[in-house]
C-alpha cells in the first residue's frame, strides 16, 4: 500500500486468495483493504495514539439519513455525551479533496451537527471547526486533540 502522509502504525494483514484483508480494531473483524480503507485505518490510529480520541467513542461507517435516503460516513468522533465531535471523510489517495467533496462532507454534517470536520486522502489533510448556527467554518492547522475539543 502507499505510504501516507500520517503516522505509521502496527497493522495486521491478512490474504484469502487474491484479496488483502486488514484487522480494524473498532469493527473487531479484518476488513477488506482497499485505498479507502488504508486511509480510514491510519485516520483512525491517528485518532486515537496521537489526538487523544477514546476508541470506544470513535465509529466507523456509521449510517445517517439525509434527504430521505440512507448514507455513511466514514468516521465520528462523539463526545462523553454522546453528540458528533469530529466527522471524518476518507478519501483514496488518487482522490484529490477538491469542493466537490467539502460540500459533500458539509451536508452530511447538516444531519450530522459536528463542530469538526476533516476531510483527507491520507496525503492530504482538511480541518475545519464548523459553527452550524451561524453558518460559518474557521480552517484549522490540525486535528485539535480531544480534550482540547472538549474544553
Amino acid at each position: 500500500m502507499q505510504e501516507l502522509n500520517l503516522p505509521p502504525f502496527e497493522y495486521k494483514v491478512t490474504q484469502t486468495g487474491e484479496i488483502l484483508y486488514i484487522w480494524d480494531v473498532l469493527r473487531r473483524k479484518n476488513v477488506v483493504l482497499t485505498p479507502e480503507e488504508w486511509v480510514r485505518q491510519h485516520i483512525l490510529h491517528y485518532l486515537i495514539n496521537h489526538r487523544g480520541y477514546p476508541r470506544g467513542l470513535l465509529s466507523i461507517e456509521r449510517g445517517h439519513r439525509y434527504n430521505q435516503r440512507q448514507k455513511r460516513t466514514d468516521l465520528w468522533a462523539l463526545g462523553p455525551d454522546g453528540n458528533p465531535l469530529l466527522l471524518v471523510e476518507c478519501k483514496r489517495p488518487t482522490v484529490p479533496i477538491t469542493a466537490a467533496v467539502a460540500q459533500q462532507a458539509a451536508t452530511y454534517n447538516q444531519t450530522i451537527g459536528a463542530p469538526l470536520l476533516l476531510l483527507t486522502n491520507g496525503l492530504q489533510h482538511f480541518c475545519w471547526r464548523v459553527n452550524l448556527a451561524q453558518r460559518t467554518n474557521e480552517r484549522l492547522s490540525e486535528v485539535p486533540p480531544y480534550g482540547e475539543v472538549l474544553s
